[in-house]
């Protein structure tokens, strides 16, 4: 399908951004997909179609070049660009005192800047598109975790998501904020009860996606946690997921918070 849609995903190697991209494909997007790992990315490419479905692009979000590599490299192989999804980030472990200095750096830099590149390289092709521009955040971007600078850093991600969003106002690009609570990927050490599959949050990306034609924000809650302190009643967090997304799916486009 030459005309069909071009969705662009950093850190798309595993997790979330790998997730996304297999449900992005089902959908019938051609796909540009972006991180460091190149092994991992072409044997995903290759198990979405190969280069006349899914372009694998090695590229590192806090080099500037990079950013503008990967968008040529979109429009080359395509000609076009349609949804920009700034994904790629990582941890850290709680406390003031953890982690290294150098372990802070990379972090805030790829959680930060690097969407913020990602963003910035893909604008003029997605205001030519009436396009998308999707970012991940977290249930810590609006609730702060103790001692987390990560959580920090996926605060910075919620304001950038509003400040895209209002300067987008009437060109027709949507901006999206997706902002999981825990989730079952290479973020943590080892697996824990009660996460959430990546497919479920590669289903709340998606929904939004197909129909890109109003500037609007959905920042989509996928997790445990409503705005308040308090606790969503208990119930399997894969049910939560199924029905919250299934209802917005059948809303309208419109700015709203999905609790997921």
């Amino acid at each position: 399908m030459p005309d069909s849609p071009v969705f662009l995903i950093t850190g798309a190697s595993s997790g979330i951004g790998a997730q996304t991209a297999r449900r992005a494909a089902e959908a019938g997007h051609r796909l540009v997909l972006a991180a460091r790992s190149k092994d991992k990315l072409d044997a995903l490419a290759a198990e979405l179609g190969g280069p006349q479905r899914a372009l694998a692009v090695t590229a590192d979000v806090t080099s500037w070049e990079d950013n503008e590599g990967l968008v040529a490299a979109a429009l080359e192989a395509y000609g076009r660009l349609d949804v920009a999804f700034a994904n790629a980030g990582f941890g850290a472990a709680r406390g003031w005192l953890e982690e290294t200095p150098e372990h802070w750096r990379e972090m805030v830099l790829t959680n930060v800047l690097g969407a913020a590149y990602t963003i910035r390289a893909a604008l003029p092709a997605l205001r030519e598109a009436r396009g998308h521009v999707l970012l991940t955040g977290s249930v810590v971007g609006r609730k702060v975790a103790p001692g987390s600078l990560y959580s920090c850093t996926k605060w910075a991600v919620s304001a950038m998501g509003e400040a895209v969003r209002a300067e987008l106002v009437g060109s027709g690009v949507r901006t999206t904020v997706i902002e999981p609570g825990g989730v079952e990927t290479p973020f943590f050490d080892n697996p824990g009860s009660g996460r959430l599959d990546p497919d479920d949050i590669a289903r709340a990306v998606l929904y939004p996606s197909p129909s890109p034609t109003t500037s609007t924000s959905a920042s989509c809650w996928c997790g445990r946690w409503a705005r308040s302190s308090e606790r969503r009643p208990a119930q399997s967090p894969r049910r939560a997921a199924n029905g919250r997304i299934a209802a917005a799916q059948a809303a309208a486009p419109r700015s709203e918070i999905v609790t997921v």
